[in-house]
C-alpha cells in the first residue's frame, strides 16, 4: 500500500490574508445545511421489468419476471471467478460483477491467470474490502498538516482557528481530522480542505497530497492518464480521482494498470513487480543491470533509466544514462541516440529500439551467455503507513504466493 505525500514549493504563508480571510469567512456563521453530499456516483439501479398480468385467475402471489440467461461464455466466467475468489469475501456478488465489468472494458479474457492476478493484488492491499480503514490514519494527517504548516511558516494559531471552521459535511475540520479512518475519507477531507478552508491551498501546495486510493491502491496519476487513452466503461458524475476510491473504478483502474499491457515476462510475478514500482520496471531493471556489468559502474536496479521527480523527468542525467554514455563508443551510438531510445522506457518499444539491441549483443559477447531481460527492481517501500523495511521484492513474491494460492483452486478443466 502506498500513500505519498509530496513535498512541494511555496513562498511563506501570507499572516495577514489568512486573518483577513477568516475575518471574512465568518467563523461562526460557515454553517452548511447539514447534508453530506456523496462523493462517488450512485450506481444507478437496473431497468424495473414489467410483470405480464396473469392469463388466468389466481389467489397466488405473480411470480416475477425471469431474469435472461447470461450469455454461455458470461455465465462460465461467472462460475470460474466464484470458484477463485476467497471464501469468506463479504458482497461476493458485487465483487464478482466489478472483476468481470473490467476485464470486458479492457478486452482481456477472463482466465484463470487473469482473474487470479487481479484477485492477488486485490488481497494484498485491501483483504477485499472496498474502502479499507487505515491504522492510524489520524496521526498522519496530523503530521502531515503540521509538516507543512512548519514549511510556509504559517503560525499554529492561525490554523488552529481554521480547523474550527465547519465543513461542508457539518463537522469541523479538526474533528475530521480526528475521526479519520480510511483514504477515502482522507481524500475528501483534502479536496475540501483545499477548496473551502481559508489558506488550505497554501498549506497543501494547490493539489491533494493523496496520490493513491482504492482496493488495489492504484495511481490516480495513472488513473487519469488511463481514462484519455480508454473510456470509462461508467457514467461518471464525479472527479477521476474520486472513481479511484469506488470499488468499480478501483478495480478497473487497477486491472487496467497490471494486465492492459503488452509484457514479454515469462511469469506474472513481474507484472506484480510492475505494479508496484511502474510498467516495465522488471525490464528496465534487468537492463540496468546489463548496462552496470558492463560499464563497471554501480548502479541502483530500480527499473527507472531517466531522472524522475514526482513521477515525471526532470532535468540532469540519471546514473544509468551517464553509465551508458561510457558505453557510447562500444554501442556506436552517441548521446543524442542513447537519450531519443531512452525516452521509450515506459513502453514496450523500447526493447526494440537500437540502444536495447545492441547494449544486450555487446553485454553478451562479453560475458558468453545470455543475459536475462527480467529482474525484480530493488526499490525500499516508503510511506507514512508502512512501519517496517519492506520492498517492491517483498511485494512482488507476496502476492505471487496469493496468486499461486489462487490457482488452486481453479477446476481441473479450466
Amino acid at each position: 500500500m502506498k500513500v505519498t505525500t509530496a513535498a512541494t514549493t511555496g513562498h511563506p504563508f501570507p499572516r495577514h490574508l489568512v486573518l483577513a480571510c477568516l475575518l471574512a469567512a465568518g467563523l461562526g456563521g460557515c454553517a452548511t445545511d447539514g447534508q453530506y453530499e456523496p462523493r462517488s456516483p450512485a450506481v444507478s439501479p437496473p431497468p424495473v421489468r414489467a410483470t405480464p398480468p396473469p392469463t388466468a385467475p389466481t389467489t397466488a402471489l405473480p411470480r416475477p419476471s425471469p431474469v435472461p440467461p447470461a450469455p454461455p461464455h458470461e455465465r462460465d466466467g461467472r462460475a470460474l471467478l466464484n470458484r477463485l475468489l476467497p471464501a469468506n469475501i463479504g458482497d461476493r456478488a458485487g465483487w464478482t460483477t466489478d472483476i468481470l465489468a473490467a476485464l470486458t472494458a479492457l478486452q482481456i479474457p477472463a482466465l484463470p491467470e487473469n482473474l487470479c492476478a487481479a484477485i492477488a493484488v486485490i488481497e494484498q492491499e485491501s483483504s477485499f474490502v472496498a474502502d479499507p480503514p487505515v491504522a492510524g490514519l489520524s496521526r498522519i494527517a496530523w503530521q502531515e498538516i503540521e509538516r507543512r504548516r512548519e514549511k510556509y511558516s504559517i503560525p499554529k494559531l492561525v490554523l488552529d482557528l481554521a480547523l474550527r471552521k465547519a465543513s461542508p459535511d457539518g463537522r469541523t475540520y479538526r474533528a475530521r481530522i480526528d475521526a479519520l479512518q480510511t483514504e477515502r475519507q482522507m481524500n475528501a477531507l483534502y479536496d475540501d480542505m483545499l477548496s473551502e478552508l481559508p489558506g488550505g491551498k497554501t498549506l497543501f501546495g494547490g493539489y491533494n497530497p493523496i496520490r493513491t486510493g482504492g482496493p488495489m491502491q492504484v495511481s490516480i496519476a495513472f488513473a487519469e492518464e488511463q481514462i484519455r487513452q480508454r473510456p470509462y466503461p461508467y457514467v461518471r458524475r464525479d472527479s477521476v480521482r474520486n472513481e479511484v476510491f469506488t470499488r468499480r473504478g478501483g478495480v478497473y483502474f487497477g486491472m487496467a494498470m497490471l494486465l492492459d499491457y503488452p509484457g514479454s515476462y515469462s511469469q506474472m510475478l513481474y507484472r506484480f513487480a510492475d505494479f508496484n514500482a511502474g510498467r516495465y520496471s522488471s525490464r528496465n531493471a534487468a537492463f540496468q543491470d546489463a548496462v552496470s556489468r558492463l560499464s563497471g559502474q554501480t548502479l541502483a536496479l530500480d527499473g527507472d533509466l531517466l531522472r524522475y521527480q514526482d513521477g515525471v523527468p526532470a532535468d540532469g542525467s540519471s546514473e544509468t544514462q551517464r553509465a551508458i554514455f561510457l558505453l557510447r563508443a562500444r554501442l556506436r551510438l552517441n548521446e543524442a541516440e542513447i537519450l531519443r531510445d531512452l525516452k521509450l522506457e515506459k513502453s514496450p518499444a523500447f526493447e526494440h529500439s537500437v540502444l536495447y539491441q545492441r547494449l544486450y549483443a555487446l553485454a553478451e559477447a562479453t560475458s558468453g551467455a545470455p543475459r536475462p531481460r527480467e529482474r525484480l527492481p530493488q526499490i525500499d517501500l516508503k510511506s507514512p503507513k508502512i512501519t517496517r523495511q519492506l520492498t517492491t521484492e517483498w511485494f512482488a513474491r507476496r502476492v505471487e504466493e496469493r496468486y499461486r494460492t489462487c490457482l488452486a483452486r481453479r477446476p481441473a478443466e479450466a
